[in-house]
């Protein structure tokens, strides 16, 4: 793995890492859900590192459950 690209798939994981801290601890004090917009941006960046990693789109269409 690159040099860049190393650093981009650890600023991605410590922003990942931050999010879900903050998200786990409004839980926990406060026993309240995150936003589904928070949940969604995490997503995101996990997708995104997917792709970072992958070396290419990832993206499928998804499955609606319901």
């Amino acid at each position: 793995m690159s040099q860049s690209k190393r650093e981009q798939v650890i600023s991605h994981l410590r922003y990942i890492r931050q999010e879900l801290r903050e998200m786990h601890q409004g839980v926990m004090q406060d026993g309240l859900l995150p936003e589904p917009g928070e949940v969604r941006g995490v997503m995101a960046q996990l997708e995104a590192l997917l792709e970072l990693l992958e070396g290419k789109s990832s993206r499928k269409p998804k499955a609606e459950a319901g």
